[in-house]
């Protein structure tokens, strides 16, 4: 079905409910970057990235009494990717982002099936991702539960490759379940069970994700077993007046990808905020994620996030285990922040990072550097603003482990965007009574 018979259909389903809500809201958010730095320490030869990229979304939703259903489609587009009078999108960017129904149960049972996002608490872990153009989704299963203040989800997926063959046009292969995607910690099948308790001024949760990777040897075609790697950890919070602490507790064991055995890796945090008055939040705050001893090749001792928002920790120039630094050094994050409420809607934050590696590099270094954020954000009628400039002071250690001589890098490492997000509601209809 094409983009514009879609928009139409929503469009006409919009108006036939009368005895459920329907709502039909969207969003535009473009972006543009100045990337002289961004995701590595670039060369001083090589020239800084500058393009301008927008994320279109259109969401629909409806809710009746025993069920919900949401739909969300998006598309992804770079400035100029496009040449002019193409019919068709370039990068097939365009996708259902979501599409899931949650289904009443009965005695605070429910389940929740399709492609949806898995937000868990402050993303560490499992996380939306939307700084991301594309952000992230999973097709999972889930069984929740909740009762006052306390929930529990289990979830469950399955993942299976497309193919089109003979006999078996646009289906899923007929023999076999070798799953052939790969990259970005792809996994085959997830089982999750998190269970978190609210109290007055503490809550506290826990998770116990296991995920299976497919393993292929030799012949890329014929799979090889299943490696499972399993995350057990929790989150603590606690809030009361002008304090706050936040603790993240997680530890992976079993195998990566390829049966790599994984034992020992951890990742501890701990971040701690005080609201000075009505216009002034500081934090304090430090992480540490294990890494690897390079020396040792079947085994690891390295942890991975996996699917949390990655971008909000670590610094925003994204060095640090978004796409990369996966089976490193590790990392010990200590940071201090300052948030300024400049009023109108307006906020600034300023941040400070200080990264080492958790272990030594090959030289023995490990210092990695420091890196300063600073992000301007106004909300206006309808919309939203943010500005933002980052960047990174490195250390002798980082030139090591990004594989860039101090010569070689670029003196300045920074990073700069403006983002623009509207999120319009375009139908909101109440059932009749």
């Amino acid at each position: 079905m094409k983009k514009q018979h879609i928009f139409i259909f929503l469009f006409v389903l919009s108006i036939q409910f009368a005895t459920a809500q329907f709502t039909l809201d969207g969003e535009f958010k473009p972006r543009t970057e100045y990337r002289n730095g961004f995701g590595s320490l670039i060369p001083d030869a090589a020239d800084p990235g500058f393009a301008i990229a927008s994320r279109l979304r259109l969401n629909a939703g409806y809710q009746f009494e025993s069920f919900k259903f949401y739909m969300s489609m998006q598309d992804v587009m770079v400035w100029g990717e496009n040449r002019q009078l193409k019919p068709e999108d370039s990068n097939n960017s365009f996708s259902i982002f979501q599409a899931w129904a949650d289904i009443k149960l009965g005695e605070g049972f429910s389940t929740k099936l399709g492609r949806q996002m898995l937000v868990y608490d402050d993303q560490r872990i499992l996380g939306g991702v939307d700084w991301a153009m594309q952000a992230r989704s999973h097709d999972a299963a889930l069984l929740k539960y909740k009762k006052g203040k306390f929930m529990m989800d289990l979830g469950l997926a399955f993942n299976q490759d497309f193919t089109a063959t003979t006999g078996n046009p646009g289906g899923f292969q007929s023999v076999g379940t070798a799953y052939n995607t790969t990259g970005f910690f792809s996994y085959k099948s997830m089982q999750y069970l998190y269970l978190k308790q609210q109290w007055e001024t503490f809550s506290a949760s826990a998770l116990l994700l296991n995920n299976g990777f497919q393993n292929f040897t030799g012949d890329p075609a014929v799979a090889d077993g299943v490696s499972n790697l399993f995350t057990l950890g929790t989150h603590l919070n606690y809030k009361k007046g002008a304090f706050g602490a936040a603790f993240n507790g997680y530890l992976q064991s079993g195998e990566r990808q390829n049966s790599v055995d994984v034992g020992g890796a951890y990742l501890l945090g701990l971040d701690l905020s005080y609201k000075v008055s009505k216009g002034v939040a500081l934090g304090l705050g430090a992480e540490i994620i294990s890494g690897n001893d390079a020396s040792t090749t079947d085994k690891t001792e390295a942890f991975f996030p996996l699917y949390g928002t990655n971008h909000k920790f670590n610094g925003f120039m994204d060095y640090f285990y978004v796409g990369n630094h996966a089976n490193s050094v590790g990392l010990t994050d200590i940071h201090a922040s300052a948030k300024f409420n400049l009023g109108k809607g307006s906020s600034l934050l300023v941040k400070v990072l200080n990264f080492s590696g958790e272990q030594e590099l090959a030289s023995g270094e490990k210092s990695l550097g420091t890196e300063l954020d600073i992000v301007f954000a106004k909300k206006f009628n309808g919309y939203g603003l943010a500005v933002g400039y980052s960047q990174m002071f490195a250390a002798d250690g980082m030139y090591e482990l990004k594989g860039i001589t101090e010569v070689d890098a670029a003196s300045t490492q920074n990073w700069a965007f403006v983002q623009l997000t509207m999120k319009p509601k375009f139908l909101n209809t109440k059932p009749k009574e």
